[in-house]
């Protein structure tokens, strides 16, 4: 049976694979090599198996190089869509800071123009004042002509009796009646010259009362235009600022009364100013003048708390936001994260002490400053710290650079802001202020 299979096997072979034989010839001699179809056989499938093997890993090569290139092509342009987008984001920043710069020109200009017109202010009103005083002097010395002339008037009446009756009396001589008449002559003279300077002193006084008041109405009017400009730059001033400090969720009550016990006592701009009104009732354009001094001294308490709550940014060079605050990888990330070259300068963002400076875990190399109002600001992972614990700082003033220390996997600014030591989202007073600084 198994001869017969290998037969028929031998013979199915011998139709594809026929025997063969290869001659080598020398000079000396022929021989040859025997090819039988099962060997040929064998030589076939080893080399399908090589050509097959071949193309697959050529198929395979080609596939993966295709793939590789697609996604590197996919990964150029994801970066190129987000250098695009950091492009545009920086841009965007720049116009911020241009917008917020111009907007500290326009407040600090009005802030000049409210100086200046204060001291207008005062002044007009010191003027006004004595001009009242002037006018009721002048009414008083007008008084005096008047009754001095009315006196006048009845001593001369009383002057020319005493004439017709020393005129008329029997027995006196010729010498004395002559004498008489010439003094009483004389006496109505000096008083009817007295009569006419105290009229014309009358009439003086009555034209220099009418310029008077003439120029008190106008430096009314001019007062009127002052106080509107005024109302309206502290309208323009204040609430700006008031807008901010509620959009960072801050009590302004509480934030003003805080500043002002803080200020007590102390004089300078915050002490309560308000016009004189000298025990009368005051005047309309008193209860102006203190309603916007207090929005002033308003305005001076806002100033001073915009400067001790952190509104400002870290970093003034160019930067790029690489993570915010919230949920990250699962953990909460209590900051803002802020990319720039390392040793990019760090600044605070608003008046404190420093708490803290030194490492601190995987925070790295850390400043901590306390601010009013229990607010704390963090700056982590610094390269170089440049101030020392129990330091006073300002807004604006260099703290250290920025690194890559603690548990970092680049060089950033890891920024953080605690109000009653829980962390809030430090971008609630970045964008607050956008349109004020």
């Amino acid at each position: 049976m198994r001869t017969r299979i290998a037969i028929r096997l031998h013979t199915l072979l011998e139709r594809y694979f026929p025997e063969r034989r290869v001659f080598l010839k020398s000079d000396n001699d022929t021989r040859f090599i025997r090819l039988r179809p099962h060997s040929q056989l064998l030589a076939f499938l080893g080399a399908s198996s090589i050509v097959a093997w071949a193309i697959i890993a050529t198929a395979i090569l080609l596939m993966d190089s295709i793939g590789s290139g697609n996604f590197r092509e996919q990964a150029k342009r994801d970066q190129r869509t987000y250098e695009y987008r950091l492009n545009d984001l920086a841009d965007e920043r720049d116009k911020r800071a241009e917008e917020a710069l111009a907007a500290q020109e326009r407040f600090n200009s009005a802030l000049e123009q409210i100086s200046l017109m204060q001291s207008e202010l005062l002044a007009s009103e010191t003027r006004r004042r004595e001009m009242e005083t002037g006018i009721e002097v002048i009414q008083t010395t007008l008084r005096r002509a008047m009754n001095e002339r009315d006196a006048a008037r009845e001593q001369a009446v009383e002057l020319a009796l005493a004439m017709e009756d020393s005129g008329a009396a029997p027995g006196t001589s010729g010498a004395e009646g002559d004498g008489t008449i010439d003094f009483l002559a004389a006496a109505l003279q000096d008083t009817a010259e007295e009569r006419d300077r105290i009229q014309r002193d009358a009439q003086d006084a009555l034209v220099q009362a009418d310029d008077m008041a003439l120029q008190i109405a106008l430096m009314r009017d001019q007062n009127d235009q002052i106080f509107s400009q005024l109302e309206d730059a502290m309208t323009i001033s204040v609430e700006p600022l008031d807008k901010m400090f509620r959009a960072a969720g801050m009590d302004t009550d509480k934030i003003l009364d805080s500043v002002r016990r803080g200020y007590s006592g102390q004089g300078g701009p915050l002490t309560p100013l308000s016009v004189s009104t000298r025990g009368q009732e005051p005047s309309s354009d008193a209860l102006r003048a203190n309603r916007i001094l207090d929005q002033m001294d308003q305005l001076n308490l806002y100033r001073i708390a915009a400067q001790k709550a952190p509104f400002a940014i870290p970093v003034q060079d160019s930067f790029r936001y690489t993570s915010g605050f919230g949920m990250r990888w699962g953990r909460m990330h209590k900051g803002t994260d802020f990319a720039a070259p390392h040793g990019t300068p760090i600044y605070s963002t608003a008046d404190g002490i420093v708490v803290h400076a030194g490492w601190l875990s995987g925070y790295g190399r850390l400043v901590k400053i306390q601010h009013e109002f229990g607010i704390e600001t963090r700056y982590a992972h610094l390269s170089k710290i440049t101030v020392r614990e129990g330091q006073r700082v300002s807004r604006g003033q260099r703290i250290g650079d920025m690194g890559n220390t603690g548990r970092s996997t680049g060089t950033h600014l890891h920024y953080e802001v605690r109000v009653g030591g829980k962390a809030v989202n430090p971008m609630i007073y970045i964008k607050a202020a956008n349109d004020v600084f």
